[in-house]
This record gives structure tokens, sequence and C-alpha cells, in this order.
């Protein structure tokens, strides 16, 4: 492993992402990419009391799917990296629970899955596991209760407003395998650019979006054109297009291969999200069912992701305190 710049990590020997599952709730069901996750849900509470409840047993059942279609048994993962949006990340803690497999929780809201990548991977080149499960999960119902309002109030959703994914996505990464290959990773820093409106995660989250992709260029000397696409998190329509425009006043510009998982899963036209989806499980499961789909058909064969996290909670919100964004990105390549 070599460090590369300031922030980015250069892996001497890939590591193999070996497989990967997703399940949504029925508004992703009906969205464009329906057809990539390997389960399609039709109701938010999946046979349980509570959305809670609900969103662990999401999680549980993509992790053991990720297993079963990886065929390895799970006593031969050695760490699982796993993360929500709930209060301690309970739904990853609850639904993991009789898992059996080495826990670390992590959080780093939206951002949660691609931190799970980058730190299975460094495990995995230092030589402490060979293989790692990494996984993600939100849910709209209990997002909407926990950051903003109860649903039962009917509150008015502004545009700038993002709709959080009911779901999950995990990835088995192996010290070896085929490929696709995790080749390097750049970990991002907080930025805070003093927005306070909860209801336009986008513009908060942006600003820590083009700190990692300016990082990245500028650790390895890569430019845009490098990657078949550049897709980053949860930045939705409007956070996409800021990034795109803060861009170009860098020098970079990424018009003609970027796009954002937000802005992926739902038709904008057609299921009223607004600026599109957000929550841990966007971009898990974006990733781990379209765009894997796509670099194991060797359609796409070098992708930067980049996902974006608002690190706020309900308090900081009730105490008017803005809402700083962090932004980690993984670059994934088919050859090495």
């Amino acid at each position: 492993m070599k460090k590369l710049g300031s922030q980015t990590l250069k892996f001497d020997n890939p590591i193999t992402i070996l497989e990967t599952a997703s399940i949504v709730g029925p508004k992703e069901s009906q969205g464009p990419l329906a057809s990539y996750f390997d389960k399609c849900l039709e109701d938010e509470f999946w046979q349980e009391k509570t959305w809670e409840k609900a969103e662990s047993k999401i999680i549980k059942e993509t992790v053991n799917s990720n297993i079963t279609k990886a065929k390895i048994a799970a006593s031969d993962v050695d760490y699982c990296f796993a993360g929500d949006l709930l209060n301690q990340c309970i739904s990853s803690s609850f639904g993991l629970r009789e898992l059996g497999i080495p826990l670390y929780g992590i959080f780093g809201a939206c951002s949660t899955f691609v931190e799970g990548l980058q730190l299975g991977s460094i495990f995995i080149d230092g030589g402490a596991a060979d293989k790692c499960i990494c996984a993600a999960s939100s849910h709209f119902c209990s997002a909407e209760k926990q950051f903003r309002f109860p649903l039962e109030l009917g509150n008015q959703r502004p545009p700038s407003s993002q709709w959080t994914v009911t779901g999950s996505g995990s990835a088995i990464l192996s010290k070896s395998g085929d490929g696709p290959y995790v080749t390097c990773i750049t970990t991002g820093k907080v930025v805070d650019m003093g927005i306070k409106d909860a209801n336009n995660m986008g513009a908060a989250m942006a600003p820590a979006a083009l700190d990692t992709l300016i990082t990245h260029f500028k650790d390895t000397g890569r430019n845009p054109s490098y990657y078949d696409v550049i897709l980053t998190g949860d930045l939705g329509h409007i956070g996409k297009e800021i990034l795109s425009e803060m861009s170009l006043t860098k020098g970079y510009n990424i018009k003609s291969n970027y796009n954002d998982c937000g802005v992926l899963i739902f038709d904008k036209a057609t299921q009223d999200t607004h600026s599109g989806g957000s929550g841990c499980a966007c971009c898990a499961t974006v990733f781990s069912g379209y765009v894997f789909n796509k670099l194991k058909q060797k359609e796409l064969n070098k992708v930067l992701l980049i996902a974006t996290g608002a690190l706020t909670n309900s308090t900081t919100a009730q105490q008017g305190e803005s809402i700083p964004g962090i932004a980690h990105a993984i670059a994934i390549e088919t050859s090495i």
C-alpha cells in the first residue's frame, strides 16, 4: 500500500469485490433500476411491526444474500463493516447480531457504504483479513421520523428535499479474485460551508464532494477522462448541478461522464421524489445492484464512486447548527 499525496492510498495488490447484494423498498422497485436489485419489497414493513424492525430485517437479509451469492460460509468472513442512519446504528447492530461475524459499526451518514469499503480494503491489504463484508441501510419512514417530521403530520416537502432510499446494499471484499478491483481510495475531510437547511442536503454535501474529487485528481495525477463514470452517492439533482459547476471553477470538467446515485434510482418525472434519492442505501443499492452488474459485464471498466454524507442529527438541527459534509472516494477497475 502506498500513500499518494495527502489523502489517497493506492493498493499494490488491489482488492477484489467478490460479490454484492441489494434489497430495496416499494418506491425504489418502481424506479428505473428495479431489475438490477436482488429483491424488491411490496411494502415498507416487510411483515414487521415497526419501520425500524423492517430496516434491521432488510440489512440482515441483504448480508445473508450476499454471503449465499458469493458461495462462501459466514465463517469465511473475517470482519463486517456496517452502518445506517438511526441512533447508534441500531439497524446494523440489531439486524446483524445473529450473524456471528466480528462487527465494526461505522457511521459516515450517507457515505457509510464507501467508508466501509475503504476500511475493509485497508484491513485486507494490511494482512488483518482475507475477506470482509461491507453493508449499509436506510429507510424512508424511519429517517423522516428521526431527522425531519413524523409521516403522520403530512408535512410539505420543498423541491430541494430528497427521498431517503429504503433498502440495503452489501459487498464482499476478498484478498484474491478476478475483480472488479478496488485500486485506490481517497478519504474525505469534513467540509462545512454553513448551510443549515435540512431540506437541501445536496447543497450541504456538494462542497465535500468537490474537496474529495479535486484531492483525488491531484493525489493520483488523474483527470476526469480516466474514468468511464464518476458517480457521487447522494447529491440528487440540485447537488449534482452544484458539483458540476464548482468543478469547472477548479479546472475540471466532469459533465460528460458524471452522474449521481440519487438521480439514477428514481424517475423524477413520474415518482415525485423532488431532488432525488439520498440515505445510506442510495449509494449502497445503486452500486451493489446496477454499477456492479455493469462492471462484471465489462460495460464499465473504471469507476470513481464518491459517497457523500451530511454529518448532522436531530439535536444539532434543533440547536441551530450548520450541516457539515463529508465524502469518501473509491476507485474500482476491472483490470490491473
